[in-house]
């Protein structure tokens, strides 16, 4: 969860009382964030020649992008303690409207713009820190470090609409970045940002693009080069008075919710509260005009009986009405339909999707302490594991105590490495693809835990041999009839590496797990009839595979009454699997599907 420091005596002047530690860590409490550190009775930083004020680091839930910043938690926090309505946000557009045109190249690389003008603010130093710290926020975090949202701030008093939002050739692109005094192109802030700090690690978004993102004013001005940097000409100062902010995205949804999120936290400082200046998007391809932000509350309901049964508490309609109110929501009975109520969703509240998270704000304005403490009214339910995880365990168990050692590969491997390097061909019906691979690495999801065991031997060669090792675990196959086109099996194999072939290790192996599986060793000739209808048993054939070395392999043929299915196979691996997996002593390996004991 992000946390966010704010000055301690602000906030509390900004909630009209002075709380002890333990009064504002339950009002944290209460509202569902926590107090993580109170810095005033710690040794604080001199910052221009002045203690640092003492700050509350307030931990706030990763879904409650309206309290990244001071604005935000003193209007919840004020609006939960009943000192003050939710705020009506209002857009007030005026007769010549700003616009930006965007050009149909920016598809190519950042495809989306939206934006807001905030007028007649008035910024001090807190202010004007705390709305910079918005940002660093939001990028961190919703935006997750700029690859799909980043944010733009200019003094609009420096610039001149209609803006223009195009992507050109690095080298085209020419312009004095943010507190630099030298003019560069495209190419040269890439070379001269690469090791700061800060920039350096946002290059790798658009760097290798062969177009790049940038908003011009009316007199072809960089106002920014998103996602990087801003132009030293449109830059804020705590004297600005009207803002222009431009948000650029690769992501639809989240330009709209970044936007909504710093124009309403910071619209309380302008000279009419609460009030936004809209701008237009031209779509520069197609004609399309539409006005951004949208700060209209969103409307939908909540089921009454919904609410009762999941807090246990009997309230009217009213009473969750007015609980509502307490968390910043505008909601009102239903005339049609008396077990619902009607709610209107403010436009900071992105997180709210679902009936589910108006009963949890509900449950916050009533508060979690007071809800009553009940049993679940359900039949009673007693825990236990999966057959076949059980069953797993004990295979495990047994393996183990045998003196093999338990590893567990990656469940995804390359597609040779699951059949040409083990000598087998792919008919395209048996492993599961990925649609877009970003390694050689991870092309397939393994249809057996061979070459699991076997890559990891080679990464453990340096190890004394000889090396035991097991694993029991899933792999999967298709399964077009099946909804999910796929299913899991789960399988269990060991391995051998050493001077010796260890064949003979391997059978043993295989011998006292299916003694300890109750599954009796018999010879093919014998034919022998099971005396327990319930019982098993389990006879070995010599089969010619070429993952194993000539007439050293073996199939594990189980009986099931007068059933019979091949059930696993073992032997010593063929020398070139040896060579594809960089293995230079034999290997003896055993697989059994577990499931078919189930």
């Amino acid at each position: 969860m992000p946390t966010i420091a704010v000055d301690k005596y602000a906030l509390y002047k900004a909630l009209g009382k002075t709380y002890t530690k333990d009064e504002f860590d339950e009002l944290c409490f209460d509202f569902g964030i926590e107090l993580d550190e109170d810095t005033e009775e710690e040794q604080r930083p001199v910052v221009n020649g002045e203690q640092e004020p003492p700050q509350l680091k307030i931990e706030i839930p990763a879904n409650r992008y309206d309290m990244l910043c001071f604005e935000g938690i003193q209007l919840m926090l004020n609006i939960f303690l009943q000192r003050t309505e939710a705020p009506k946000y209002a857009l007030k557009a005026p007769s010549d409207v700003q616009s930006i045109t965007v050009t149909k190249d920016t598809a190519r690389i950042r495809p989306y713009v939206s934006g807001a003008i905030l007028r007649n603010v008035t910024f001090d130093e807190a202010r004007y820190e705390s709305f910079i710290a918005l940002q660093d926020k939001l990028h961190q975090n919703l935006a997750r470090q700029r690859t799909l949202v980043s944010i733009g701030t200019h003094d609009l008093d420096t610039i001149k609409g209609p803006f223009t939002y195009e992507a050109l050739p690095p080298k085209d692109i020419k312009f004095i970045p943010l507190n630099q005094t030298k003019e560069m192109n495209g190419e040269e802030l890439m070379k001269f940002y690469e090791k700061d700090r800060h920039l350096g690690r946002y290059l790798h978004i658009i760097r290798d693009s062969p177009v790049y993102p940038v908003i011009y004013d009316a007199n072809k001005v960089v106002c920014s080069l998103p996602p990087i940097i801003n132009g030293n000409h449109s830059k804020i100062t705590t004297k600005t008075k009207n803002v222009f902010i431009e948000v650029t995205a690769t992501d639809k949804t989240k330009v709209e919710i970044v936007t909504n999120m710093v124009v309403t936290m910071f619209s309380q400082y302008t000279a009419e509260k609460f009030t936004i200046e809209p701008i237009k998007i031209i779509s520069g391809h197609n004609g399309e005009t539409r006005q951004v932000p949208n700060v209209d509350p969103r409307e939908t309901q909540a089921e009454v009986d919904y609410i009762k049964s999941c807090t246990g508490v009997d309230m009217s309609p009213q009473q969750i009405c007015d609980l509502l109110l307490r968390m910043s929501y505008n909601a009102k009975p239903s005339k049609s339909d008396p077990n619902l109520i009607d709610v209107q969703v403010p436009c900071t509240r992105a997180d709210v999707l679902h009936q589910a998270d108006i009963m949890e704000d509900v449950c916050i304005g009533y508060g979690f302490n007071k809800l009553p403490r009940a049993f679940p009214k359900v039949s009673s339910t007693v825990a236990a594991p999966l057959a076949i995880n059980k069953l797993s365990d004990i295979l495990r168990q047994e393996s183990a105590m045998a003196g093999w050692a338990e590893v567990l590969p990656l469940i995804l491997c390359s597609h040779d490495e699951n059949f040409a390097w083990l000598n087998r061909k792919d008919d395209g019906t048996t492993a599961v693809k990925l649609a877009n691979p970003k390694t050689l690495e991870y092309q397939v999801v393994r249809t057996s835990l061979i070459p699991g065991l076997l890559k990891t031997i080679r990464e453990n060669k340096h190890h004394s041999v000889p090396v035991k090792i097991f694993e029991c675990s899933d792999v999967a196959f298709k399964a077009p009839e099946l909804e999910r086109k796929a299913r899991n099996e789960r399988h269990f194999a060991a391995a051998w590496y050493g001077k010796t072939s260890g064949f003979e290790v391997v059978h043993g192996l295989l011998d006292r797990l299916m003694a300890m599986l109750k599954t009796a060793f018999v010879t093919r000739e014998e034919g022998l009839e099971l005396e327990d209808a319930n019982s098993m048993q389990y006879w070995i054939e010599e089969v010619d595979d070429p993952t194993f070395y000539e007439g050293h392999a073996a199939n594990i043929v189980l009986q099931v009454r007068d059933k019979k299915a091949v059930i696993g196979k073992f032997g010593i691996l063929h020398p070139t699997v040896l060579e594809k997996f960089e293995l230079r002593y034999p290997v003896s390996v055993l697989e059994l599907n577990v499931e078919v004991f189930m």
